[in-house]
């Protein structure tokens, strides 16, 4: 019983570090979608990492690739958090969000922590669970 007790201990407190690292990095994804839903393009940029930024120079550039390539970013409809994992020293966290007209969507984004702020490093669509290939 006191085995049973220790591990479960163990397991809350590791639990507690994970809950909020996955609740700073949702809340870094949704200010940046609502910075693109009020067009607000510098804000939005800001959420980015140095990497990103460095590739698309401006907030112009940046917000013209996600109005392009991901509308469903640039103005979402529901939004919903799922996994969220580590990967190639990335944090991984998959989003699932409808587009403008409702159409489902999976999204991976790879996240990283610089200077204790959590930065958006790259966003990936993935295939939906259970779309027809």
């Amino acid at each position: 019983m006191r085995h049973l007790l220790s591990v479960l201990t163990i397991g809350i407190a590791l639990a507690g570090p994970a809950a909020a690292q996955q609740s700073e990095i949702a809340e870094t994804i949704r200010r940046q979608m609502d910075a693109f839903l009020a067009e607000d393009e510098s804000t939005a940029f800001g959420f980015a990492s140095p990497g990103i930024q460095g590739l698309f120079g401006t907030p112009e550039n940046f917000g013209r690739m996600v109005r392009d390539g991901f509308p469903m970013v640039w103005n979402p409809g529901d939004v919903r958090f799922g996994q969220l994992f580590e990967r190639g020293g990335l944090w991984v966290q998959n989003v699932y969000v409808s587009d403008a007209a409702g159409a489902p969507h999976l999204l991976e984004y790879s996240m990283e922590q610089i200077d204790g702020r959590w930065r958006i490093a790259g966003v990936r669509i993935l295939e939906m669970p259970g779309a027809a290939v």
